[in-house]
């Protein structure tokens, strides 16, 4: 039980690093490093979706991965600044 604890404590903090950035308007980089972690941590949830409830419970965590990338991507020049 304490990985899933661990693994929601990451979450919670990937999401705040997604919106408080942007919030603030201070050190908006790292809203870039919160949705790189958090699309590492979605891979990982895909993975564990197929394997123990099959591709249909793996949905939802992949669209998340995707955004996740889509948010890296388009804020990648904060990297830069």
């Amino acid at each position: 039980m304490w990985f899933l604890k661990f693994i929601g404590v990451c979450e919670l903090l990937g999401a705040l690093g997604l919106v408080l950035p942007g919030l603030f308007r201070r050190q908006q980089y790292l809203t870039v490093w919160a949705a790189i972690g958090l699309a590492i941590i979605m891979i990982g949830a895909v993975v564990v979706s197929v394997m123990t409830m099959g591709a249909a419970a793996a949905v939802t965590p992949l669209i998340v991965l995707i955004l996740c990338v889509f948010v890296a991507y388009g804020r990648r020049a904060y990297l830069t600044r």
